[in-house]
């Protein structure tokens, strides 16, 4: 071996070397970084637990509050309301979101798909609160009064890009030839979408509509503009109330979207700030019912993932 050979070996050893314990330290570097995360989930989670399951009883979930400094006592006001909105929200975001995503999909070099790209990145960065003011001037002043359907709207906006975006990734993801070919096979264009493209896509078209929907769920800056908050709100008083008027069902429905309503979000932010001892407690549940509320999503998501997988492939 000449000492040019020699000489090569050497570097070619000292490398080797620097590149093992550089890769040494950046996997430590990772692994301790990614241990830190992980304690701080843990820690979080665990003591919103500890915390929480301190006022979780049946009442909880099944009375409204009671006068401030008394204790027992729930947040019914808060589920229903929060179960409301969020359903208002998902109703007028989910349509015109699926609609606007096959269209950017279909044209995405238009000027309008261009533009329907931009618009939307530029609302999924706008500010929670700037979408509550902006539901209060438009809902709010207009109807003179706060309601569960101005806290829907101002929801809905927030869902949007998130259905929107999820939903044309997930349609370009589909073969172009499963659209050539219904096409090929005489089918109209939208018959090809809604029969075609879309069963196709629908595993992770139903995964954004969840996280928009757990998105929506935690959000408190857009209500305290169009919801309010009501400790007196409950769905059954209201419609057994209806039934006994002899009120037809819009009409019943129509009180029960049409008034300021509670959400757990909210009900956690006006807990929080009061220095009675049971609703700081009654906080801490909340929080650990909104968390498990969140979390559940989740989990819906990845079965519906699984199961949609294992039918596939049998």
């Amino acid at each position: 071996m000449t000492s040019f050979q020699q000489l090569i070996a050497r570097n070619q050893a000292t490398l080797g070397t620097r590149r093992k314990m550089i890769n040494a330290v950046m996997l430590t570097v990772t692994g301790l970084l990614t241990l830190l995360v992980l304690f701080l989930l843990f820690w979080i989670v665990g003591y919103v637990i500890f915390r929480g399951l301190k006022a979780i009883n049946l009442d909880f979930f099944t009375q409204t509050p009671r006068p401030l400094g008394m204790a027992g006592g729930g947040v019914l006001h808060a589920i229903e309301g929060t179960l409301v909105v969020t359903i208002l929200a998902a109703v007028f975001a989910i349509p015109p979101g699926i609609l606007a995503a096959f269209y950017a999909a279909r044209n995405p070099n238009t000027p309008l798909g261009v533009a329907l790209r931009f618009s939307t990145d530029v609302l999924s960065g706008v500010p929670s609160i700037v979408i509550g003011l902006f539901a209060y001037a438009v809902m709010v002043k207009p109807m003179g009064h706060y309601s569960g359907l101005a806290g829907g709207v101002a929801l809905a906006i927030l869902m949007l890009p998130i259905i929107l975006r999820t939903t044309e990734e997930m349609l370009k993801l589909v073969p172009h030839a499963l659209y050539e070919g219904s096409l090929a096979l005489g089918a109209a264009e939208w018959k090809t979408s809604l029969s075609v493209i879309f069963p196709a896509a629908l595993d992770g078209i139903v995964t954004g509509f969840l996280l928009a929907v757990a998105r929506a769920a935690g959000e408190t800056a857009p209500l305290l503009f169009t919801t309010l908050g009501n400790e007196r709100y409950d769905i059954a008083g209201i419609v057994r109330n209806g039934v006994l008027q002899h009120q037809s069902f819009f009409m019943i429905f129509g009180r029960i979207v049409n008034q300021p309503v509670d959400s757990l979000p909210l009900t956690l932010w006006k807990y929080a700030q009061q220095p009675y001892p049971e609703r700081i407690e009654q906080s801490w549940a909340v929080a650990l019912v909104l968390m498990l509320f969140v979390m559940l999503l989740n989990i819906i998501a990845r079965l519906w993932i699984s199961l949609r997988m294992r039918r596939l492939k049998s």
